[in-house]
Parts: structure tokens; sequence; C-alpha cells
């Protein structure tokens, strides 16, 4: 593709497009799994059955950690083969809560990257979550100066993309949403008229995976996250 040389609307996703996240959810199910240590079921079909817990309470308490470790708690009592006791819950949540003390690990080529684009282009950040645990995560991370505008949202839809775009005044042929889940980046921006960048991820969590639907040809592919330096025309970064 061509590179844009006019200004641009980049709306950026955090997790797992700035910085890793849904590695520590996985480690943080491998211990789960060995706490519960049951005598059948394999881990994948335990994540199954989390996956189910986890589809219904999303829409009820949102995603992160705390949350997390209340759908852990709830897969914990479903399929404990023994009586469970406070203890054990205490346990399950607290497997959950450290995710909370990781430290931010930017992904390759943000932190070289995004400062060139934030001067060529107006970046916004738009990511799902808890707002305590998500904005703790912008200010550790040290990026929130680059962002014009941050946004918190509970889902990322496309009423999402349509509402932010509308209260920021972002022309739909300028504006890009740049993220690697194809159901909460790419789908919904792509359905609410704007562009898109896929910047994928090995371990994008799965219930983020899904099938991208681009009809229009408004969406581009990336390898990496410095490509969007070529992309976006900042010619001078090292």
């Amino acid at each position: 593709m061509t590179p844009v040389t006019e200004r641009q609307h980049l709306i950026f996703d955090a997790d797992d497009t700035l910085w890793e996240n849904n590695v520590y959810f996985e480690q943080a199910f491998q211990e789960f799994c060995e706490y519960l240590n049951h005598s059948s079921l394999t881990p994948p079909e335990i994540r199954d059955i989390l996956d189910e817990i986890e589809i219904v309470n999303n829409k009820i308490h949102g995603y992160g950690a705390v949350n997390f470790g209340r759908n852990l708690s709830q897969c914990f009592l479903r399929l404990a083969e023994r009586a469970v006791d406070d203890h054990d819950i205490e346990r399950v949540k607290g497997i959950a809560h450290q995710i909370l003390a990781q430290e931010i690990e930017l992904m390759p080529g943000v932190a070289e990257t995004l400062p060139f684009l934030a001067d060529k282009h107006e970046l916004t950040l738009c990511t799902k979550g808890d707002p305590e645990e998500q904005n703790r995560k912008i200010d550790s991370s040290g990026l929130r100066p680059l962002f014009a505008h941050c946004a918190v949202v509970k889902e990322k839809n496309r009423q999402t993309y349509l509402d932010l775009a509308d209260v920021r005044g972002f022309d739909p042929e300028r504006t890009w949403m740049i993220g690697n889940s194809p159901k909460s980046d790419i789908n919904p921006s792509l359905e609410a008229g704007l562009r898109a960048v896929f910047v994928p991820h090995q371990r994008t969590w799965t219930l983020e995976r899904e099938d991208i639907r681009d009809p229009q040809g408004r969406l581009v592919v990336v390898e990496t996250f410095r490509d969007l330096a070529t992309l976006f025309g900042v010619s001078d970064l090292a």
C-alpha cells in the first residue's frame, strides 16, 4: 500500500497491541489448572468451560484481572472434586489478582514507533476493561502523553466506534483503528465505516478471535508494530 502522507486519526488498542497482556492471563490459567488438579479434564477442556462462564459474565461485569478472578472462582466451584472452602476461593482469586502486579512490557517496536506517529498524526487510545485497571496500565506504560485522548470503555463494538468518531469529530476516511483483536478492534471499526490496521499477536485471547470481514477493502494487515511507520509515512524512523 502507498504510504499515507495526509494527517490521520489513529485509534490504538492497548492490551496485546501496545503491551503484553493475555500471556499473564494464560499463566494464571495454567496455575489455576494445577490447583484444581482435576482427575479427568484436560486444560483445553477446562478452558472451554471457563470460556462459557466468561462469555456470560463479561456482559455483566466486564473484563480485567478482578473479574477474571470471579470467573475462575465460579469455574472452580463447578469443577472441584472435593468440598470447597473460603481458602480455596481466596486462593483462586489470588491467582488472578497477581496479574495486577505485572510490570508493563511494551510490545516490540512500540517505544520507538509511537512517538514518531504522534508527531505526524493525532493519536487516540481506546481500550476496554475496568477503568481503574486500564488507567493504571496506561500511566505505567508512560505512553499517555502521546495520546490526544484516552478512552476506557466497557465493550468495543460498532456503536463504540461510531460514538468515539462523533465525539472526537473524526472523518471516517482518515480514521484508523489499530489492534490485534478481530472481534473488538477490526470488525466493529470496519462496520462503523472506519479504516483498520490488523497487527497480529500470536497469543490473542481465544474469545477475541474471529474471521475478519472487510467487504470494502478498508483493511491493512502488517506483520509488526514497526510497519506502521512505513504505512503512515514516518520516513525518519531509524
